[in-house]
């Protein structure tokens, strides 16, 4: 059985920061190895662009992987190929291998068929659990699909599908969508697909400096979109047409550089005594704010933090997010790493509803755009 998985990991030295995708698989794989399943796993990891990097080895996440599925794990040394019969024969009936980064063959994110057959050569069904990579038309995502007599979804997909199609099909209410990070323009068509189904759009992080600037405010040297201004109005408009609120932060912390121990303080967003300074985090008024409107809702989304959160000094109005995302009662959806993070510095994860392991993949599909990795399953 072929299992497309996302292990696409922190990985610094050889030392992996963080393995939540790794456990998150943990339930499918259990399930195929109880039922007399040899798993081979096939996964990704960063952006070799089609050349072998020993930086972006799996090797490091075959070993974490035996560590916490609690049994041996073949390391196979290339993809396709003679590496992985041997692995597959090493590893014996009711193994599990995994194969080395995918991307290090052109042909995974070409999708070329030779290497879609070339994966399925060793399988007789596969298995899609990678949702993080589902909104990818590759070799491993579509092309093997092909391939194989049979094919489906792995829990981990369906949990993701599950959590995130109550979003956008019949939420309870009030539902409060919370969005933050850099740019507006990575979330500008999960914005315009969410304003017709959410009551409240907490905004934060440097995409609120778009807005702000489309409201002539002066913001220093934060970022701006200029290009995306008129965008930013419409979408106002929009909520307001739909008497939907939409939140901007009131106030903010700003400093004069993006360093650890810099001077930094709070000011109103209206103070011009921002100057050249730029905005890094939202302030505790906007904090107050936005936790009053978490705590009535029945159904939350977030996505992006609310400022510069890996500098500690900058990372206060996340991680308050994550508390009052938390502490709410309502069904509660966390993507995006440093979304995901937040909630892992906070140490409130078993009180999010679902912390989904793909942050491209939700925003696509939050955004209403079909998923590549999804549609090429029969039961699509």
């Amino acid at each position: 059985m072929f299992i497309r998985v996302d292990f696409n990991v922190p990985i610094r030295d050889g030392v992996i920061g963080d393995d939540t995708r790794i456990r998150a698989a943990l339930p499918t794989l259990t399930y195929g190895l109880e039922h007399g399943a040899t798993l081979i796993l096939g996964s990704h990891l960063g952006r070799p662009k089609g050349t072998v990097n020993p930086a972006l080895t799996l090797r490091p996440v075959a070993t974490r992987l035996a560590a916490v599925l609690g049994r041996r794990v073949v390391f196979a040394k290339d993809a396709v190929g003679d590496a992985v019969t041997d692995a597959v024969s090493q590893a014996g009936p009711g193994g599990v291998v995994l194969l080395e980064n995918l991307r290090f063959h052109p042909g995974e994110t070409a999708n070329d068929p030779a290497f879609a057959e070339a994966l399925a050569a060793q399988a007789d069904c596969y298995v899609n659990d990678a949702f993080g990579s589902a909104h990818r038309a590759h070799a491993s995502t579509t092309g093997i699909v092909h391939h194989l007599r049979e094919a489906a979804a792995g829990l981990l997909m369906a949990a993701e599908l599950h959590h995130l199609g109550v979003l956008l099909e019949s939420p309870p209410r009030p539902f409060v969508a919370i969005l933050g990070g850099a740019k507006v323009s990575g979330k500008l068509e999960v914005i315009e697909n969410l304003l017709p189904r959410i009551d409240t759009l907490l905004i934060g992080g440097a995409m609120a400096y778009t807005f702000l600037t489309a409201r002539g405010l002066g913001v220093g040297r934060s970022l701006v979109e200029t290009a995306l201004i008129d965008a930013t109005r419409a979408i106002e408009h929009d909520a307001d047409r739909r008497d939907m609120r939409l939140e901007l932060p009131s106030d903010h912390v700003v400093t004069n550089r993006l360093e650890v121990g810099a001077a930094h303080e709070t000011l109103a967003v209206e103070d011009p005594a921002i100057g050249d300074r730029l905005g890094v985090d939202i302030g505790p008024a906007t904090i107050d704010r936005y936790a009053a409107v978490i705590a009535d809702a029945r159904t939350i989304v977030w996505n992006g933090p609310m400022g510069v959160f890996e500098i500690d000094a900058f990372a206060p109005g996340t991680v308050a997010i994550a508390e009052a995302v938390a502490a709410s009662t309502a069904a509660s959806i966390v993507g995006g790493g440093d979304s995901v993070a937040a909630i892992g510095r906070a140490g409130v994860g078993d009180r999010i509803t679902h912390i989904s392991t793909g942050g491209g993949a939700s925003l696509e599909f939050l955004g209403g755009r079909r998923l590549p990795g999804v549609d090429a399953l029969p039961d699509a």
